[in-house]
C-alpha cells in the first residue's frame, strides 16, 4: 500500500472537499462545449479541481512525451491505455509535477495556462473508451442474498456455485453510455399474471444498480488465461456504473438462460476514469471468503480492495433544486465478496480473450443493512415498503422524470480521491402503435 505525501499541492486552488485533487488525476475525453478556439474535437484530459487539463496540448508543446506517442489528441483513451504500464506511470508523474505547486513550467506560464486549462462546467464529456465488451458480475453476499431471499427460499438465499466462483453475465457493450445521457424508459414482455400470456408495455419497474466497473488495460491472447497474481497488470483504472436495470422484464425473460433486453437498453458510466495509482492508498481487503476458493482464485495478497464510499440519490422532476436530493443509499466497494482480481481471472479462466477497453461492472454493491442496498428492488424491498423522498413522495422504482445520482470518493489523512458522479435522467418509453 503506498502512503500519502500530504505536502504535495497543486498551484491551481483545489477545494478540500474535491474529488479532483493533485492526488488523483482521472483520465477522461472532453471537447469544449462552445466552439470558442476552433478546438472542438474530442482529446484527452485529466480533471484537477473545477478544470480539465488538455493532454494533447501538453503533447504538442513537449511536455508529455510517451514511447511510441502521440497519444492524447484522440477521441479515446484506448492508444494511450493500450501503450502499457510504464507509459501510465510516466505519464502521470509528469502531470503530476506539471500541475505541483513548485510548478514553473505551468504554473508560471499563464498563456499555456489559457490554452491547456478549461473549466469544467464549460466543456462535455464523452465517453472515455471505446469498449469492446463488456461484463456484469454478481459479486455481493449481501446483494444476492436479498435477492434470493425475496425471489427464492431465504434459507437456501444463494445458490451453490455463488461461494465457489464470480458469477456473471457477458451484457451489451453498444449501450455503454457516459454519464448525462437521458434514459429511455424501456418496453417488453411483462407478465402481471401467471395465468394468462405476457403483455408488451413499457417497463413498471424500472431500477438502478449501484455499481462500479473496471478497465482492462492489458490484454491476454486467446486459451491463455490471466493468472490471478499478474491480474491487477491489466487493469488500468475503475469508473462509477449504474447498470439501468428492467425488473418486471427481467423476472419473465431471464428463465433459463439470464439477462437480456431488461439489461441491455443503459449502462451508464461516469466520464472519469480513476487509475489503480491513484486508488494505492485506500486498499483493504475483501470479506473473509468461506469455504476457500479454489487454487486459482486465491489471491495470496490481503489487500485486494478498495475503500470507496458510494452513494445514491433521486432527484424527482419536481424539485426546486439539485440540493433537495433524497439520499437513497450509502454503502462502499470493500463490501464486494469477489476482487476485481478474481472477477478478472475467472473470466479468463477458459481461455477467453479480452481486450483493451472491456468493463467489468462489479454487481450491485450492497452493505450489511437496509441503508446500504444497492438497487430500489432491495430498499423497497420488492414493493413492500416504499421509500419517502424528501417531497413527500413514495417510491418503489423509478418514475419517469426522475433523476439517479451516484457518487463515489475514498478520504484518507485528508486526501480525497473522488469518481465526480455518473447521472441519468429517465424519458418516458416510446410511444409503440402496433396492430394484430
Amino acid at each position: 500500500m503506498s502512503t500519502i505525501d500530504k505536502n504535495l499541492t497543486s498551484f491551481i486552488n483545489i477545494a478540500s472537499d474535491s474529488d479532483f485533487s493533485i492526488h488523483n488525476l482521472p483520465y477522461g475525453i472532453f471537447s469544449e462545449t462552445e466552439d470558442t478556439t476552433g478546438n472542438n474535437k474530442r482529446r484527452a484530459g485529466v480533471a484537477i479541481g473545477e478544470h480539465v487539463l488538455d493532454l494533447s496540448v501538453l503533447e504538442t508543446e513537449g511536455l508529455l512525451t510517451l514511447e511510441g506517442g502521440p497519444y492524447f489528441d484522440q477521441p479515446t483513451l484506448n492508444p494511450f491505455i493500450e501503450s502499457g504500464r510504464d507509459n501510465w506511470t510516466k505519464a502521470r508523474k509528469t502531470i503530476q509535477t506539471l500541475l505541483s505547486a513548485n510548478s514553473k513550467t505551468l504554473g508560471d506560464n499563464q498563456e499555456l495556462q489559457q490554452k491547456a486549462l478549461f473549466k469544467q462546467a464549460d466543456v462535455t464529456m464523452h465517453l472515455p473508451v471505446r469498449v469492446p465488451g463488456y461484463t456484469d458480475f454478481y459479486s455481493s453476499k449481501e446483494h444476492a442474498t436479498n435477492v434470493g431471499t425475496m425471489f427464492r427460499d431465504p434459507d437456501n438465499a444463494l445458490l451453490p456455485n455463488w461461494k465457489e466462483m464470480p458469477v456473471a453475465y457477458n451484457g451489451r457493450a453498444s449501450t455503454v453510455i457516459v454519464s448525462g445521457t437521458d434514459i429511455v424508459r424501456p418496453s417488453g414482455q411483462l407478465k402481471p399474471s401467471p395465468d394468462e400470456r405476457p403483455i408488451f408495455s413499457p417497463c413498471k419497474r424500472l431500477d438502478f444498480e449501484l455499481e462500479t466497473a473496471f478497465i482492462v488495460g492489458q490484454p491476454n491472447k486467446i486459451g491463455q488465461p490471466i493468472a490471478i497474481e499478474n491480474a491487477w497488470d491489466h487493469i488500468f483504472g475503475m469508473v462509477l456504473f449504474n447498470d439501468w436495470s428492467a425488473r418486471d422484464i427481467q423476472k419473465w425473460e431471464y428463465v433459463p438462460l439470464g439477462p437480456f433486453n431488461a439489461k441491455t437498453f443503459a449502462s451508464e458510466i461516469s466520464p472519469w476514469i480513476i487509475t489503480l495509482d491513484a486508488l494505492q492508498p485506500f486498499r483493504t481487503s475483501t470479506p473473509t471468503q468461506d469455504p476457500q476458493p479454489l487454487a486459482y482464485l486465491r489471491d495470496k495478497t490481503t489487500d485486494n480492495s478498495f475503500d470507496i464510499n458510494l452513494s445514491v440519490e433521486l432527484l424527482p422532476a419536481n424539485a426546486a433544486s439539485t440540493d433537495s436530493a433524497t439520499v437513497l443509499c450509502e454503502s462502499n466497494f470493500k463490501y464486494l465478496y469477489w476482487s476485481m482480481t478474481q472477477q478478472l481471472t475467472h473470466h479468463t479462466i477458459s481461455g477467453c480473450k479480452v481486450e483493451v477497453g472491456d468493463m467489468m461492472g462489479s454487481g450491485t454493491i450492497s452493505g450489511p443493512t437496509p441503508d446500504t442496498f444497492g438497487s430500489m428492488l432491495e430498499l423497497a424491498w420488492n414493493a413492500t415498503k416504499p421509500i419517502t423522498l424528501n417531497n413527500g413522495e413514495t417510491r418503489s422504482f423509478i418514475e419517469d422524470g426522475d433523476t439517479v445520482i451516484m457518487k463515489g470518493y475514498a478520504k484518507k489523512d485528508g486526501v480525497r480521491v473522488g469518481f465526480g458522479e455518473v447521472r441519468g435522467t429517465v424519458l418516458p418509453a416510446l410511444d409503440f402503435n402496433f396492430s394484430d
